[in-house]
């Protein structure tokens, strides 16, 4: 409406003062409705050319936007398995400290594993004591059936020796039953270290890997007791937590409430802007917001990052082919802008509507000669034209909580 109203100014104004004054033709006679085009059809065509190249260079160089909000991240309250809640140490709405616990779920079974693990551990170190007896037991038969075997050896030498000197003495019966008797020992000898070997093998080997494992079915027990109380990841305040002991909770179906960390959102916003600034947005341009949280106000902003893919061109394999014109719908250019001066966006709540203009300025590209002679003579007037944007912008934080009031 500005830029009509000064097209209108220098265009079809001056013609009617010409034909007015100068020609002295007069409004209602000459010009009148029916006549009035072909009075100042000069003035007109000069105005809708004026105005429409004013438009497409404002909206150009100084674009405009209604969709800028502060985004703000939150952080879901999920348990690591389902159960029933044994206790709940906050409610809905209260402040937390990184560390802080939340809730804590049922331990009845991890409790009663975690018992088993350690009766198991005691009843692997009896075993392991019974062993070392079992041990001791095995020498001393290894011991025995040595001493019989050197004996019945011994026996079985000097009944030889005399039936080498004098067969009439040892019969052929004894000397075969005193062998029999030293193969007999040197078995039970085996046996003995055999029957060691295997006790040995079980201290040695199969009690610590089942004290180990008991060890480690302690660990595991202990370890789903200690997560079975979720604690708070981050500093934040706890929303939608409804939780109250006896409650089931699964992390697969919902979580348990909503942690908004302390600071998320604030003094940074996200502005979507229309394609046609992609050239002229950049990091450093200024740009105004006036927020319906923070009404009869204008923040002064400057863009920090420009995203540069344009989300509508998202691309995700599916089962079906992508036809094009499904995806009519324009995404615009993200950009992430930050108050240009400290504290101006304090009291802007995260998630705030506002809109926004942004302005472009060619004065350092005049002063370092890199704009001359009448392009930067258009280049000024380019840049002056955010002056038009600059009164919306201001009218706007006027009518914005209005607007706001009528529509919600």
């Amino acid at each position: 409406m500005l830029e009509l109203f000064f097209s209108a100014l220098v265009t079809i104004l001056p013609d009617y003062l010409y034909r007015r004054y100068k020609q002295g033709k007069r409004l209602g006679h000459e010009i009148n409705l029916f006549s009035v085009w072909y009075e100042l059809r000069w003035g007109i065509t000069g105005c809708a050319v004026l105005a429409i190249s004013l438009l497409t260079v404002i909206f150009y160089f100084h674009p405009t936007t209604n969709n800028v909000t502060s985004l703000f991240r939150t952080v879901s309250i999920l348990s690591d398995r389902p159960g029933r809640v044994e206790e709940v140490y906050v409610s809905d709405n209260q402040f937390v400290r990184a560390g802080a616990p939340i809730f804590r779920l049922d331990t009845q079974r991890q409790r009663a594993a975690a018992e088993t693990a350690r009766r198991r551990i005691l009843e692997v170190d009896a075993a392991i004591a019974v062993a070392r007896s079992e041990i001791a037991a095995a020498d001393g038969a290894i011991v025995a059936a040595q001493s019989q075997l050197k004996q019945a050896e011994d026996d079985l030498r000097r009944r030889e020796d005399l039936a080498d000197r004098n067969q009439t003495i040892v019969s052929e019966q004894e000397l075969e039953r005193l062998r029999l008797a030293v193969v007999g020992l040197t078995g039970t000898l085996a046996a003995a270290e055999a029957q060691r070997d295997v006790v040995v093998g079980r201290l040695e080997t199969l009690l610590p890997a089942q004290r180990d494992s008991a060890e480690a079915a302690l660990r595991q027990a202990e370890t789903e007791i200690e997560k079975s109380t979720v604690f708070a990841g981050t500093d934040g305040t706890v929303r939608q937590f409804k939780l109250k002991p006896g409650d089931l909770v699964n992390p697969i179906l919902r979580p348990a409430g909503i942690l908004v960390p302390e600071g998320s959102g604030l003094g940074r916003f996200q502005a979507g802007f229309g394609q046609i600034s992609a050239q002229v947005l950049h990091p450093g341009t200024i740009v105004e917001i006036t927020c319906a949280s923070k009404p009869l106000t204008v923040i002064p902003m400057k863009v920090v990052e420009v995203q540069q893919a344009i989300a509508s061109g998202q691309l995700r394999p599916t089962d079906q082919l992508i036809d094009i014109q499904d995806r009519a719908r324009p995404g615009t250019i993200l950009t992430v802008i930050e108050p240009l001066y400290e504290g101006h966006a304090d009291y802007v709540p995260p998630g705030s509507r506002c809109i926004g203009v942004a302005y472009s300025s060619h004065e350092k590209a005049i002063a370092a000669g890199e704009i001359t002679g009448f392009s930067a003579f258009i280049s000024r007037i380019v840049d002056g034209m955010g002056i038009a944007n600059a009164i919306v912008i201001r009218a706007q934080a006027l009518l914005l909580p209005v607007k706001v009031l009528v529509f919600s």
